[in-house]
């Protein structure tokens, strides 16, 4: 008996044209992934009748829920996909067989996705349609491995003895080092900088109709948010005093293997609280800011997220 290995398990996405509904086979890309734990949940509720002895009577089933985490490794191609996810499609120009795709925060719809976790050997391949990016985070640091989680709001699950997805589309997987990060502040390198936290969501709002089915009716997005937390090595005075004094700053956090491999997160308006400075031994002083992005007046938007790689669209493939 085949028994399922994450070794061989594989990840196939595709956008949607209608939500809730996978496109069709072919047009689905080969995704890579570290870990994955989305799927439908349908939880057991115990009785609360009385009468029939000591012994409780048959559950039922509660609503359904898809919902989930995936990590996946920040790339030149690949992470174009979940940043559409998460910022709606991009403006995209060319310069001589580079592309610059401009993702901005803002955006009043976002687009679902069809993402099938496959497991072969059983086989087992479960399709989750009308999954929407809730949340997008990951760690800036001086060593490691570079990765991002995702988290998704899906409508449904099916689940097949055969892949749905078809031939998938691969893509040659171009990934940054921890090594080629930077963070700048209005345009200079902030220096003393140990890791970074980012965390951008759309803060979707479940809409939790009655349906025979079990499932929502949709994920809307609301007030959406950029934060995070940035750690120092206390050795001068420009994030306090930018804490101090209240005013915000630009923030780019970037990673970039080249000038056709580049990508840079610009948070137009980062406010900082003032941190505690805490002495906890003869070591090093760091402190921590828990930084917070809103809406630059002048640009109308409060973040901007540039990709630059050799791909001419993030549409589906074979259309």
């Amino acid at each position: 008996m085949a028994r399922a290995q994450g070794a061989r398990a594989q990840m196939a996405l595709a956008f949607e044209t209608s939500y809730g509904t996978p496109p069709a086979a072919g047009r689905f890309w080969r995704m890579p992934f570290a870990q994955s734990n989305i799927g439908s949940e349908q939880p057991l509720l115990n009785s609360e009748l009385l009468g029939y002895g000591r012994d409780p009577i048959a559950p039922i089933g509660d609503a359904i829920t898809n919902d989930g985490d995936i990590t996946v490794p920040i790339d030149a191609r690949f992470w174009g996909v979940w940043l559409k996810g998460a910022f709606g499609a991009p403006v995209t120009t060319e310069d001589t067989g580079v592309f610059t795709h401009e993702f901005q925060s803002g955006g009043w719809t976002l687009p679902s996705m069809a993402i099938e976790i496959g497991m072969p050997e059983v086989p087992h391949f479960a399709m989750n349609a009308g999954c929407v990016l809730n949340q997008i985070s990951w760690t800036m640091q001086r060593s490691g491995l570079i990765t991002a989680t995702v988290g998704l709001i899906g409508q449904g699950e099916t689940v097949a003895a055969s892949s749905a997805a078809g031939t998938l589309n691969g893509m040659d997987l171009t990934r940054f080092g921890a090594f080629q990060g930077e963070i700048t502040r209005n345009g200079s390198p902030l220096g003393n900088v140990v890791s970074a936290q980012i965390t951008y969501s759309n803060n979707l709002d479940r809409i939790e109709t009655i349906r025979g089915d079990g499932r929502i009716d949709g994920a809307d997005p609301s007030l959406a948010s950029l934060a995070g937390t940035i750690e120092v090595r206390f050795a001068d005075q420009t994030l306090l005093d930018q804490a101090v004094n209240g005013a915000p700053a630009e923030i780019e956090f970037t990673y970039s293997a080249g000038p056709a491999a580049h990508f840079t997160l610009t948070a137009h308006a980062v406010y900082l609280p003032r941190p505690r400075l805490a002495l906890q031994g003869p070591g090093g002083v760091q402190a921590s800011f828990a930084w917070q992005a809103a809406r630059d007046p002048v640009l109308g938007r409060m973040a901007t997220a540039t990709l630059i790689n050799d791909l001419d669209s993030y549409d589906n493939p074979n259309p």
